[in-house]
Formats: C-alpha cells, sequence, structure tokens
C-alpha cells in the first residue's frame, strides 16, 4: 500500500511526505483504506494523448483518473496536466499550489465515489474538495 509520485514534465512536488500524508488523511477522513495510488504529473499532450487513447475524447483537460478501487480499497493513477493546472491558477486568480491541491484532491475524491455530471454532484464535489483543501494545512 503505497503512494506515488511520478514526473514527466520539468515539475515536482515540494516536500512528497506532506502530500502522502495529506492525502492518506483524505482516505481515513472518507472511511477507506489506501491502495497503490500514482500521481502523474505530466504536460498538456502526454494528457491529451490519453484522453484521445483512453477516453476517446480530443480536448485538453487538467486530469485523468483512473479507477482500480476494489470495495473501499483506494487504488488509482492520476494523471494531472501542470500546463492546464498553471492556466485554470492564472484564470481563476489563485495560486498554483491552491489549483494543484484542488486537482489532486478532485481526482482522489473521484476514487472516493464521488462524481461531477449534475449540478449537485458538482455542488457536492466543490464542497469535499474546498474540505480536503483545508485539512492540507492541518498537521496530525
Amino acid at each position: 500500500m503505497r503512494i506515488e509520485f511520478h514526473y514527466e514534465v520539468d515539475f515536482k512536488l515540494n516536500l512528497e511526505t506532506l502530500y502522502s500524508d495529506w492525502i492518506t488523511r483524505i482516505i481515513d477522513r472518507e472511511n477507506a483504506s489506501l491502495g497503490n495510488l500514482s500521481y502523474i504529473f505530466c504536460d498538456d499532450s502526454y494528457l491529451l494523448k490519453i484522453n484521445q487513447e483512453h477516453l476517446k475524447h480530443d480536448t485538453l483537460t487538467d486530469i485523468i483518473t483512473f479507477d482500480y478501487t476494489e470495495n473501499s480499497v483506494i487504488s488509482g493513477d492520476i494523471f494531472l496536466s501542470i500546463d492546464r493546472i498553471k492556466e485554470n491558477a492564472s484564470q481563476f486568480e489563485v495560486a498554483v499550489d491552491e489549483e494543484i491541491h484542488r486537482v489532486m484532491s478532485h481526482g482522489l475524491l473521484h476514487l472516493l465515489g464521488y462524481n461531477d455530471k449534475s449540478s449537485e454532484e458538482k455542488d457536492l464535489m466543490r464542497n469535499k474538495e474546498n474540505e480536503m483543501m483545508e485539512l492540507f494545512h492541518v498537521e496530525q
């Protein structure tokens, strides 16, 4: 049971252990268990190729999550485009770190069973993202 971080682009999280601890607290808070979880940071072209090949979508996106969760053991691959995250941060006038936290928690929330198709689901997802982002700064 582990959390791994991979980088396909010139970017690296500072203090990966801080992120691992945060992710583990989110999973615990949702009464689930950690399986094998990978966060893969990449650029737009890398993620576009995955979107085209696996989801048959020809659009840019900030995140794609592949869910391997069984029962309540959370496992998956979460691909994040640093290009999209930086552009979104600029568009929404937030710090890049804040947007990284939002997108990382968003992918994890999908693995935890939350969706964002309907407006009600989107509202719940946004509230959960905010709740989980606040956990990032909480010391255990």
